[in-house]
């Protein structure tokens, strides 16, 4: 539905006009069976419960052209939302899906990414700040990996998210001088949390938790570099010691990342390694 707002005195001739589209986009169901509705919950895990794919408003304000731009924001919204209904029941792709059905999803990333309104996204890092969940990747975890990780069975892989925090300027006194007074730019913190569920005599949560550090490269591009990594409880890391360095190498960020579309619900990167990433935005970070 488009509702536009328009002063009475105002023409199509004049200079601008505002336009306002709110666009309720339609409520996606969880990668995998929905159980049970009624226990819809914010942390809710991939795989069994639904995902509320949330409305959001585009507000627009264009000049005479302003039918262009109208047309483009529509195919945007329907391209994503045409991305979510692919998406459905693959549990982010992380153990693999067939061919056509990446060809379907890659092509339709393509049409978002040409439409980014956020073309130099690293000189905007208010976009990129915050907690996102991932819905969709290109990395894959197959074969003798996933037995080794004990994730066909044994260990479920739940919700994996990525906090941004951009760089803040930091105040630090050398050689014991308060004269001596240097503004310098902290690092900017990224932290992968990856959550995980055990089956044994009784359920067994965790998570891994990598923190690494990122420079900007260009308007468009971050270098990031590895710090450490985590695994709680020590349950958790029992299970993974053996394997843990397959474990670091699939979820390892190094490297650089190219950010090819942020808005304020989505964001999609590109890495040197050649894989897709699509995220969304996760408003509850409360545990991060």
């Amino acid at each position: 539905m488009i509702i536009k707002l328009v002063h009475p005195s105002m023409s199509d001739s004049q200079l601008s006009r505002l336009v306002c589209r709110t666009m309720s986009v339609m409520k996606l169901r969880r990668f995998g069976p929905v159980i049970n509705r009624s226990r819809i919950i914010n942390t809710s895990r991939f795989g069994d419960k639904p995902l509320w794919f949330r409305p959001f408003t585009i507000i627009k304000v264009a000049g005479k052209s302003s039918g262009y731009g109208l047309v483009e924001d529509e195919t945007l919204a329907r391209k994503k939302i045409e991305l979510f209904q692919a998406l459905e029941g693959i549990n982010r792709g992380i153990f693999g899906i067939p061919s056509g059905k990446k060809l379907e999803i890659e092509s339709l990333v393509k049409q978002i990414e040409s439409q980014n309104p956020t073309p130099e996204p690293t000189l905007e890092l208010d976009k990129v700040d915050g907690c996102w969940r991932l819905v969709y990747s290109t990395i894959s975890i197959l074969g003798s990996r996933r037995t080794k990780l004990g994730l066909r069975d044994f260990i479920s892989l739940g919700d994996f998210f990525q906090t941004i925090h951009k760089a803040k300027v930091q105040i630090q006194c050398i050689s014991q001088s308060v004269a001596s007074i240097l503004s310098q730019i902290r690092g900017f913190g990224l932290f992968n949390v990856v959550k995980f569920n055990a089956k044994g005599l009784t359920m067994l949560s965790g998570e891994l938790t990598i923190e690494a550090s990122f420079k900007i490269a260009s308007k468009t591009r971050v270098d990031i570099t590895f710090e450490k990594s985590t695994i709680i409880p020590d349950q958790l890391m029992n299970v993974f010691r053996k394997n843990y360095d397959i474990l670091l190498g699939i979820f390892n960020p190094e490297g650089w990342l190219e950010i090819t579309y942020v808005d304020d619900n989505m964001r999609i990167g590109r890495d040197d390694k050649g894989n897709i990433f699509v995220l969304e935005r996760f408003e509850d970070n409360s545990n991060f």
